[in-house]
């Protein structure tokens, strides 16, 4: 079995191969085929959201990756859950202007499924938390362990703090995935828009220090 890289944060020098991991690691991903259901363009419409998420995340949170870029995983830290006009700002709205590069249909299905998801978030997580926006590998390098090693970093930090993290995944062996590393299921739902399944996931921090394999 391959060791498994070191994960280094994530610095500019790394940023397009990110994205490019990202956007192959969810290529196929229940969500995003249904937002984008073209398969043909779907990797090009996407691909800004990553990069929009991991440059909020390296401001406001944690980004990670390995040093030849083969994923990512994107946190946005407890004190900067709420999205404000600065933080557009100063992430030079890239997120908004990600999002408006979808096809009208491809938006309205994104945001009543945002909308879903942070209603139950809120709902759900009312203390401050780290909150794990994406993680991804690519499937190239995907079965070496890599995934599990993004999660260490903020896992640690979060449990030194004492505070909790949570995510959102769509597919089963996602679930089992989180499971193996400390998370445990708040709530099941499907949500309205593409009737998809959708886990919300949180891990205390006492259970953080899950194996990393």
């Amino acid at each position: 079995m391959s060791r498994v890289p070191g994960i280094v944060s994530l610095e500019a020098c790394h940023r397009v191969r990110a994205v490019e991991s990202l956007t192959r690691a969810f290529h196929g991903d229940p969500m995003w085929t249904c937002v984008l259901p073209d398969d043909t363009t779907r990797d090009d419409l996407s691909r800004p959201m990553w990069d929009a998420l991991i440059g909020f995340s390296r401001i406001y949170g944690a980004a990670h990756t390995t040093p030849e870029g083969e994923g990512a995983s994107c946190w946005v830290a407890p004190e900067h859950a709420r999205m404000t006009v600065w933080k557009m700002i100063r992430t030079g709205f890239a997120l908004p202007r990600s999002m408006m590069r979808m096809p009208k249909d491809a938006r309205d299905r994104f945001f009543a499924m945002m909308r879903f998801i942070d209603g139950h978030h809120k709902r759900l997580m009312a203390a401050p938390h780290w909150y794990l926006w994406v993680l991804g590998v690519d499937p190239d390098a995907q079965g070496r362990g890599i995934g599990g090693a993004l999660l260490r970093p903020v896992l640690d930090r979060a449990s030194v703090d004492g505070v909790a993290c949570y995510l959102e995944t769509q597919t089963e062996a996602n679930v089992a995935f989180y499971r193996k590393r400390g998370f445990e299921v708040l709530l099941e739902e499907r949500e309205p828009v593409g009737d998809l399944p959708i886990w919300f996931m949180a891990c205390s921090p006492k259970r953080s220090g899950g194996d990393a394999a």
